[in-house]
């Protein structure tokens, strides 16, 4: 991979590239039908992209990802925040 490709990102979103990829391997690793892990990565996203996600929203993307178990719609949660 191209490291300037990486510190371009950086510098556009502000979001440190490691955490960046502990993200994407949380992600790629989680039981998405395992509540407190789902709510844990929303949380972790929320942080990551600095928007604050209220108690009622955060209920609401954990139900929809729990529903749908393993396939996990990101439109449609972007589309909540």
């Amino acid at each position: 991979m191209n490291p300037s490709f990486f510190r371009r990102i950086e510098e556009k979103t502000g979001v440190p590239m490691e955490e960046v990829f502990a993200l994407a391997n949380a992600i790629q690793n989680a039981d998405f039908q395992d509540e407190r892990q789902v709510r844990k990565i929303v949380r972790k996203v929320a942080k990551l992209a600095n928007k604050p996600v209220t108690k009622e929203l955060e209920e609401q993307i954990v139900a929809s990802i729990l529903k749908n178990g393993k396939s996990l719609d990101f439109s449609k949660i972007q589309n909540m925040m």
